[in-house]
């Protein structure tokens, strides 16, 4: 898509003093005009990493090497973009998320889960969550959230019925309204069998 020089796309990227170089790091500028492609602070994008037009980026998240985000991607706080992975436009992946390297998605991943393969989540990001400073009580919310979504019989209008009678705290409920908020093509489903087991 060509560009007239009086445009006014932008690349909205703030650095601190600590940043380094950026090393073949390819961002794209808002399109169309008028719009933006926003980058928050303390992240770390690595080698070949290549950011779409009018993504939206958080604050401490990592993107390694030789990761494609296609246009109006969001990635929210303290996500961990695997290297070689691809992304789809109008993608939402959640706050400290964990994608493994080399896979792709065209589904919205929900907060604190890890994610692999085409599509897929295998569980509750615990190390991660722990990491963040969640206490035990919210990483216990969090699991009760996930497995009420995930690992009933109930289909998601059902499991969310159900959420709304129980009293879970913020983190839990930020994870169950990403699920209700999911675009068209919804959450990545669970890989069958492949649960990723964790310490609390």
């Amino acid at each position: 898509m060509r560009m007239r020089k009086s445009e006014p796309m932008w690349r909205s990227v703030r650095f601190r003093s600590s940043d380094r170089r950026l090393l073949s790091v390819r961002i794209h500028r808002g399109s169309p005009e008028g719009s933006a492609t926003k980058i928050g602070d303390k992240n770390f994008l690595m080698a070949g990493a290549h950011i779409g037009h009018n993504c939206v980026i958080g604050n401490n998240v990592i993107v390694a090497n030789n990761c494609l985000l296609a246009g109006h991607v969001r990635i929210d706080d303290g996500a961990f973009l695997g290297g070689g992975s691809t992304f789809h436009q109008f993608m939402h992946i959640g706050r400290v998320v964990m994608v493994q390297g080399s896979s792709a998605f065209g589904k919205d991943i929900p907060p604190f889960v890890i994610a692999a393969e085409r599509n897929y989540v295998f569980g509750v990001n615990v190390v991660g969550l722990r990491r963040a400073g969640f206490s035990a009580k919210d990483r216990d919310e969090i699991k009760t959230a996930f497995k009420l979504v995930y690992t009933t019989r109930l289909n998601i209008s059902q499991a969310l019925e159900k959420a709304a009678t129980i009293k879970f705290g913020a983190p839990a409920r930020e994870f169950l309204d990403f699920v209700t908020n999911a675009k068209k093509r919804g959450i990545c489903p669970l890989k069958s069998g492949h649960t990723v087991t964790q310490a609390s």
